[in-house]
């Protein structure tokens, strides 16, 4: 048990890879229990009002059906406000199936069981839901928003002044004042939400896609109004998140609710079409920035207001100016948000919640300030760099940002940009090279793991954490294999259920972190077991140290077949902690530069990105192959944003226009550019003895803004809204006015 730093830094084969390209991987929606019967829920096709009546008669007397469940039969359930401390955090904080009220369009208002899938579906045609509507608000504008509080996104400062930006700006030699927008965007998994329940008395199991065993576990057992002791949550693989899944939506206690009145299991899958309106969404947001900087482009003041919405009975707010204290040097920062509550589907975090957005408007914010100034993008981000924390005034505790700005501006070639816009072309296309800074809290959260060995020398860690995809199971195996001196695939790992030790949620770029410093914590208390084994046989630590005596045998010294410890670490850090005021002596965060180069089609309007770098440093990386494919889907994930990415709401009934795969684009192969990825490597012993640091929502971030910087540079256009498609990039250039260099905004 030497401690060989062997393990970390090797791109190690993902565990689960095998099981998942033969079909062995089980999720939610594959198992199947004797007696399964299934559930479809029925949805509401107004988004305001107030069901009057519902009739289920056809339904309950279709071949096959089991059980109608609406408002009127269904059995109580509870409220439950979001607690994003605790990870408490339902999809809707309303019990579905309590009230007639409608509240957005596509509300569950019934549930229909029946003995095989196609009856159903057919039950749930057949029943037919009268109801008054009202005229919902469902358009960001139309009704009065208010300032959010704090409590909206775990206790952040979503409203402050820091110095005196009024006056800072009154007083700047060049003054930008600028509208960006971003529009509805839902995760769009390749797994839809699904879950199976079954009950055994008082005990209830749910077969769930979650990134929250734990907090699944103790929203169900709330909404039922049972002990927490009752419930299991099993999801030991999930197909994808991206957010949707943080929290329980309510599709999961209405199965839980329908295999009670049945009698027997139930699987409850929701259709693509359903995910639209049933699981979440990034809100819309509209930021002005008020840019205040000298001649030469240092910053001397930045105000960033926000304005997005919620639900008519949810508590999230998209914090997308928080980046803005901390991100650049300035002086004077004021940053704010106001809410409106709309007749819409709760909304909820989307990968990078807060920056993504965020950054796209303060990125391309700081390079119409470049472009102003006259000064390179790229020296403009050296020039006004944050050597400390601008707020709190706390070094940060590693930050290889210039780096990342040098590498990124070589492997792109931005010496080869010409510095002026729209005049680089090549036949019909416009060419454009783009740049945005990447930045993301080193979130950790409490967790615990378990480390067992057995007398034929088998080394086990479970922690109830998740692999979404990400290459968790894989990356646990390699910490394990590092503190032990075993190879990482002689390592078995269990995560995914709730029986587990207490897991982190798969959310903020912290399970590696978590899950890391409870891994270490559980290896302390082995070795303490073993060197007193050791020792009680007559043997010597040394032993130990110097791997003489297989881990078997000590296991049979001890007289057992298993040795089994649990750790854990309470380490908590990024941005509950410092919310909570438990942060340490340095700010601790993640940061990255992102490069592109576009090419735009004069005649088409197509924009279509050619090159793609992308650099971080995230602290020691683990496993260079899972990084560099999780920045690859970042990447991409902010391609999409920049390019195809748009929910599409009918204002006038609220509803969804775009509600399926066909109408809401995500990009393919073919839009995807050569991805260059390299990482800086250096470790971050502030954030854990590990050095480790969150890579997975930091790797979309600043994407967006870096392509909407290039397509400026190509075209001299600068767009501010969000995504950039052909009709606006052909609407703009008709607009613009001829002549390169011109900044035709």
């Amino acid at each position: 048990m030497t401690e060989p730093r062997s393990a970390i830094g090797r791109s190690v084969d993902r565990y689960d890879g095998r099981a998942k390209v033969t079909g062995q991987a089980r999720y939610a929606a594959d198992n199947t229990l004797p007696d399964l019967a299934y559930a479809v829920v029925v949805q509401s096709t107004a988004a305001g009002g107030a069901v009057t009546h519902i009739d289920t008669a056809a339904a309950e007397s279709s071949p096959g059906v089991l059980a109608v469940l609406t408002h009127a039969n269904a059995d109580r359930m509870f409220d439950i406000p979001k607690d994003l401390f605790t990870g408490e955090v339902p999809g809707d904080e309303v019990a579905p199936l309590q009230s007639g009220r409608i509240r957005h369009d596509g509300q569950h208002v019934a549930v229909v069981v029946a003995d095989t899938l196609e009856r159903a579906v057919h039950g749930a045609e057949l029943v037919a839901v009268s109801h008054i509507p009202d005229e919902p608000s469902s358009e960001l504008g139309a009704v009065p928003p208010f300032p959010a509080p704090d409590s909206f996104y775990f206790g952040s400062r979503l409203n402050a002044v820091d110095g005196d930006p009024a006056t800072a700006l009154a007083a700047a030699p060049i003054r930008l004042d600028l509208e960006y927008r971003t529009p509805i965007e839902h995760h769009n998994p390749m797994e839809p939400h699904g879950v199976v329940a079954a009950w055994d008395g008082d005990d209830l199991t749910l077969f769930d896609t979650t990134q929250h065993v734990i907090g699944s576990r103790n929203v169900v057992a709330r909404r039922l109004g049972i002990a927490r002791e009752c419930v299991r949550i099993v999801s030991p693989f999930v197909g994808g998140g991206f957010g949707a899944k943080t929290f329980p939506w309510s599709h999961v206690a209405l199965a839980a609710l329908a295999a009670r009145r049945v009698g027997r299991p139930v699987k409850l899958v929701l259709t693509r079409k359903q995910l639209f309106t049933s699981t979440g969404h990034r809100p819309a947001t509209v930021q002005r920035l008020a840019v205040g900087a000298d001649r030469d482009g240092a910053l001397v003041a930045l105000r960033h207001h926000v304005t997005t919405h919620t639900s008519l009975t949810d508590s999230y707010c998209e914090p997308a100016a928080l980046v803005t204290r901390y991100l650049y040097a300035c002086p004077n920062i004021a940053i704010s948000h106001d809410i409106a509550r709309l007749n819409l589907p709760a909304p909820l975090p989307m990968r990078g919640p807060g920056e993504a957005p965020g950054v796209f408007a303060l990125e391309s914010a700081l390079d119409e300030l470049a472009h102003r100034a006259g000064v390179d993008p790229v020296a403009l981000r050296h020039r006004n760099h944050a050597d400390v924390h601008p707020v709190s005034g706390k070094p940060f505790s590693c930050k290889r940002l210039r780096e990342c700005y040098d590498l990124g501006a070589e492997l792109i070639g931005w010496n080869e940009r010409s510095p002026v816009p729209g005049t680089m072309a090549d036949g019909n296309f416009l060419v454009g090279y783009g740049m945005a800074t990447a930045t993301y809290p080193a979130n950790t959260a409490p967790c615990s793991a378990r480390i067992s060995l057995t007398a034929d020398g088998e080394v086990a860690v479970a922690s109830a954490v998740h692999d979404i995809g990400t290459g968790t199971a894989t990356i646990m195996a390699q910490l394990v294999a590092e503190l032990l001196g075993v190879r990482p695939e002689a390592v078995t790992v269990v995560l995914g259920d709730s029986d587990l030790p207490e897991g982190a949620m798969a959310s903020g770029s912290k399970t590696t972190a978590s899950v890391g410093a409870a891994i270490e914590a559980a290896v302390a208390r082995l070795r303490a077991e073993v060197v007193r084994v050791l020792t009680a046989s007559g043997g010597s630590p040394a032993d130990l140290a110097e791997q003489r005596i297989p881990l078997g045998d000590i296991v049979r010294l001890s007289g057992r077949r298993k040795i089994a410890v649990e750790g854990r670490s309470e380490l908590l850090t990024g941005t509950i902690a410092d919310n909570l005021g438990v942060g340490g002596p340095v700010e601790l965060n993640s940061f990255g530069a992102q490069y592109c180069k576009v090419r735009v089609d004069r005649d088409l309007g197509e924009v279509r990105v050619t090159d793609f770098v992308s650099v971080h440093d995230v602290g020691r990386v683990v496993n260079p192959k899972l990084a560099t494919n999780q920045v690859y889907g970042g990447v991409v994930f902010g391609l999409g944003m920049a390019l195809t990415e748009e929910t599409i709401l009918d204002e006038r009934s609220g509803r969804f226009v775009t509600r399926d795969l066909a109408t809401y684009h995500v990009p393919t192969n073919p839009d995807v550019p050569s991805i260059t990825v390299r990482f800086i490597d250096e470790p971050d012993l502030s954030a854990n003895s590990f050095g480790v640091k969150g890579v997975g929502e930091i790797s979309a971030i600043g994407v967006p803004a870096a392509i909407a910087n290039a397509v400026f540079h190509a075209t001299g256009v600068r767009f501010r809204e969000l995504p950039i498609t052909p009709d606006r990039v052909l609407a703009r250039l008709r607009d613009a006015r001829p002549g390169p260099g011109a900044d035709r905004s």
